[in-house]
Formats: C-alpha cells, structure tokens, sequence
C-alpha cells in the first residue's frame, strides 16, 4: 500500500495561493486555521495530505480550497481570452483570485478563442492535460457553428474525406463528422487542435462562422445549467468521460 504523503500546513497552504508562510503563521496565531475543528497554532507540523483534508482543515472560515490535481469544467463566455497575460477579460479572472497564485498553476486544456463560447477545461495536473490534447490520443471535440452562408451540401463528405488541406498546411486534416442541423447551423466533431480549425475549415468550402460553441470533449458534454461564465469541479468519473468514444490508442 502506497504511503500517504505528508506536508507542512504552511507550505500547503503557501502552495494554494492562501498567502506567504509568515502570512499562515499570523492566521494561526489568531485562530484562523483549525483542523478537524481544534485550533492548528503551529503551521510547521506535518499533516497527511488525504482526500478528506479539505473537509477536516479549516481556514478563515471556510473549508480548505481543492487539493492540487483539480479539473475545472467552464462555460466560457465570448469575449474572454485563454490566457494569463493578454489585455481584457482572462478565464481565469473567473475563479477565486488565490486560485492565480497555486503552485503547480492552473492552465486551460487547449484553448478556444476570444469569439468562442463554451465547454472549457483548466486544470493544475499537467499530465492529464498532456494526455487530453496529445494528437495520438484523438479525443473528439464538439462544435455547434453558425454559419454567414448556406451550407452547400457536399460539405459533410469533404470533410470526412481525410483530405481537406487547409490554407498554409502541408498535411491533411483527419476526417472530421458534419452534423447538418440547418441551412445555416451544424455541429462539427474533430480530433484534431490546429489553430481556428473549425473556422478555417469552413472557411476552406467557401463559408464563414458567425457563432461557435463548443458542446463537448469526448462524452463530456457541458451541463445545460451551467451558465456562461460559471464553472464546477470535476469528478473522476466525468474526468474519464473525457476519453469515452473519443480518444484513440
């Protein structure tokens, strides 16, 4: 049986974006951390790091924030940016302010951009992300796209023909599967993230995307009450959701 790890509540908590390890150790002086509801004065002591700690530790207040190794499903409004430098409005300006400061960081899974709304994943285990956005894991992803012109008809067989190129590339894109829901609406499934690639695909048969969504990764699909700009933790279950029907090996 694995041993379970153990840490110093200051280094934790530091660690978590709480504040600096003076910073905890003044919090415990004034009775700000409590643990399984007694008083922790002595930030230095070890404690193991179990699933439940964020039930049993108690700071200012409120229960402990998630452990590292959170998944983060957002609805993504438009008019913000997958980035942690760029000017306006930043996804992440979404969670908790501490939540910038945790070590290891939180990043999106992939990116979509500043025009397309939808489900969004961000998480601190970097092995997960790596696994999520590695070409030869294939994990589908699901696009509702509104299109400036009629669709021509052809374009579902063009698409899964495994030899749309788009302009610049060299290599053909993987056969993607066209959902034809109206003259002018369609839902898209890809395997691939080459940049803007739904838009530059429809952009490859003549059209252009007014509006794009994205519904889904794999069978994870975004909750239809989450509303835009809210968020919610994942369970393991609907992590392994990610690489139901749509992932490759």
């Amino acid at each position: 049986m694995a041993k379970t790890p153990s840490v110093r509540v200051d280094k934790l908590l530091s660690s978590m974006g709480y504040g600096s390890r003076k910073e905890m150790a003044r919090m415990a002086g004034a009775g700000g951390i409590l643990l399984d509801g007694e008083d922790l004065t002595d930030v230095s002591a070890r404690i193991p790091v179990t699933a439940d700690l964020p039930q049993r530790l108690e700071i200012d207040g409120e229960p402990l924030d998630p452990l590292a190794g959170l998944v983060i499903l957002m609805n993504k409004p438009l008019g913000m940016t997958c980035s942690h430098k760029e000017d306006g409005g930043l996804v992440y300006d979404l969670l908790p302010i501490r939540w910038r400061s945790r070590d290891p960081a939180i990043s999106t899974i992939g990116r979509l951009d500043k025009q397309t709304s939808g489900l969004l994943l961000l998480t601190d285990d970097g092995e997960l992300l790596h696994r999520v956005i590695s070409p030869k894991r294939q994990v589908r992803k699901t696009y509702f796209a509104t299109l400036a012109r009629p669709l021509a008809g052809n374009e579902a067989d063009i698409f899964a023909s495994g030899t749309l190129m788009l302009e610049a590339e060299t290599k053909p894109l993987a056969p993607a599967q066209l959902e034809v829901l109206s003259p002018t609406e369609a839902r898209l499934a890809i395997t691939e993230g080459r940049y803007h690639q739904v838009r530059r695909m429809f952009a490859a048969v003549g059209n252009h995307v007014v509006a794009l969504h994205r519904e889904s990764l794999g069978a994870l699909s975004l909750p239809e009450d989450l509303a835009p700009g809210t968020w919610k933790l994942l369970t393991a279950a609907e992590i392994a959701m990610i690489f139901d029907g749509g992932e490759t090996r």
